[in-house]
C-alpha cells in the first residue's frame, strides 16, 4: 500500500473554503501542523477569529476529506483558536486585560445603532469570545433595557474605586444608566461628559477580554474625539440604512475615524428591506444598496444587512436582543454572520500591526 504524500493531504485541506476568510484554511495560514504516520493523518488547525461554535462541525468536513484520501486508514483533526490584539504604534495607554477595543457608531441617531451593538457583542460572546459592552452613550443610555437589567442595579465596586461590571447575557456590560435612575436628565456641557467616559472606562474592572464593544452615541462629539485621543480603538463599526440622508451622516461618521486614524472594519446597515408578515412580500422602502456604494467608496465592506424586523425591536425591548433569545434564527444568523466579518477584520489588522513592528538585530558587528 502506498503512503499517503503530504500534497495528497494539503489538497484534501484545500477543498475547504472558510466563508469568512475567504479562503481555504492552507492559503490563509491557519493550517500549523500535518503529521503522517503511514496511513493516519493527524493536522492542527488553528483560527485567528472566535470559532467555538464552528470548529466541531469546521473539524468534521475536513476529516471526512481527509478520510477519502486512497489507502487513509484514519484521520484527526484538532482545532483551536485565539483572538490577537490589535497593536498600536502610539502613545495612547491600553486598558488592562482588554485585547481590541469596538467603537460601533453612525453618524445620526434612530439607525439601530444599539440594537447592532448588543447583538454583536453578544453574537462575539457565543463564539467564545470574552466580551464587554460598554455604553457610551451619556445623555441616552439604552443597553441596561436591552440586557434586561432591572432599573435601579448599581455595579458593585472594589475599595470604593473601583465598578465591577453587570453581567448579562454572556457578556461584562457598563452604563452610565447603572449610576443614576431611569428618570435622571443628564444636563452636562461636554467636558463632563467626557470626564464621564473617562471615568467608567478605566475604573471598571474589565477582567480578561477580546473585545470591549462601545455602543457609541450618535453623531461626532466630545464623546468619539475624547475615545479616540485617550483610548487605543481597535477599529469602528459603521451603522446605517439605505437612506439618503442616513448615508449622508454615515459619511461624516466614517470621514472622522480617518481623520483620527481608527480604522473603519466595515458597515451594518438596518432597515434594508421589509418583509411583509401577512404576504412574504420584501420591499425596499428607505431605498437599496445604499452601504454598499458608501462601503465601495471608502474601500471597506458590508458586514451585514438586517431587515426592518418587529421582532428585533420586540426581543430589545423584552432585554432578550435576538441573539439571545434564539441564536441560530434566521436574523440572529445574520448578526452572528456580521460578527464574525468583524473579527475576521481585526485579525487582519492584527496580523498586519505584528508585520508592521520593525524587528531589530543585534550583533557583534
Amino acid at each position: 500500500m502506498t503512503d499517503i504524500s503530504r500534497a495528497q493531504v494539503e489538497a484534501a485541506l484545500s477543498g475547504y473554503t472558510d466563508p469568512y476568510l475567504e479562503s481555504d484554511l492552507l492559503s490563509a495560514g491557519c493550517v500549523r501542523d500535518i503529521r503522517i504516520d503511514g496511513q493516519r493523518i493527524s493536522v492542527d488547525i488553528h483560527m485567528e477569529y472566535p470559532s467555538e461554535f464552528l470548529k466541531d462541525g469546521i473539524g468534521q468536513m475536513l476529516q471526512t476529506a481527509l478520510e477519502n484520501i486512497d489507502g487513509c486508514a484514519g484521520a484527526s483533526v484538532n482545532i483551536s483558536w485565539a483572538v490577537r490584539p490589535v497593536k498600536h504604534h502610539s502613545e495612547l495607554e491600553a486598558i488592562a486585560g482588554v485585547k481590541n477595543i469596538v467603537a460601533v457608531a453612525s453618524g445620526k441617531g434612530g439607525v439601530g445603532k444599539s440594537t447592532t451593538a448588543v447583538n454583536l457583542a453578544i453574537a462575539l460572546a457565543k463564539d467564545g469570545a470574552r466580551v464587554g459592552l460598554l455604553d457610551a452613550d451619556i445623555y441616552g443610555p439604552s443597553q441596561g433595557i436591552m440586557l434586561g437589567i432591572a432599573d435601579g442595579t448599581r455595579p458593585d465596586t472594589i475599595d470604593d474605586k473601583w465598578f465591577v461590571p453587570v453581567e448579562a447575557h454572556g457578556l461584562k456590560s457598563m452604563s452610565m444608566a447603572y449610576l443614576v435612575t431611569e428618570s435622571t436628565p443628564m444636563v452636562w456641557r461636554g467636558p463632563m461628559v467626557a470626564g464621564a467616559l473617562m471615568q467608567i472606562m478605566t475604573q471598571t474592572q474589565w477582567g480578561e477580554l477580546d473585545y470591549l464593544v462601545i455602543d457609541m452615541p450618535p453623531g461626532t462629539g466630545d464623546i468619539q474625539l475624547t475615545l479616540s485621543q485617550k483610548f487605543p480603538v481597535s477599529g469602528a463599526v459603521i451603522v446605517t440604512t439605505p437612506q439618503d440622508i442616513a448615508l449622508a451622516d454615515a459619511k461624516k461618521g466614517v470621514e472622522m475615524f480617518r481623520k483620527v486614524n481608527i480604522p473603519v472594519l466595515g458597515m451594518i446597515e438596518n432597515m434594508s428591506m421589509h418583509i411583509c408578515s401577512n404576504c412574504g412580500h420584501a420591499e425596499h422602502i428607505f431605498g437599496e444598496d445604499g452601504a454598499e456604494r458608501l462601503a465601495a467608496t471608502y474601500n471597506t465592506q458590508v458586514l451585514g444587512s438586517l431587515p426592518l424586523s418587529k421582532y428585533i425591536r420586540e426581543m430589545a425591548d423584552e432585554g432578550t436582543p435576538v441573539v439571545a433569545a434564539d441564536d441560530c434564527s434566521e436574523v440572529s444568523m445574520m448578526y452572528r454572520h456580521a460578527a464574525r466579518r468583524t473579527a475576521v477584520a481585526l485579525a487582519r489588522l492584527a496580523a498586519a500591526s505584528d508585520s508592521a513592528i520593525p524587528q531589530i538585530q543585534i550583533s557583534d558587528e
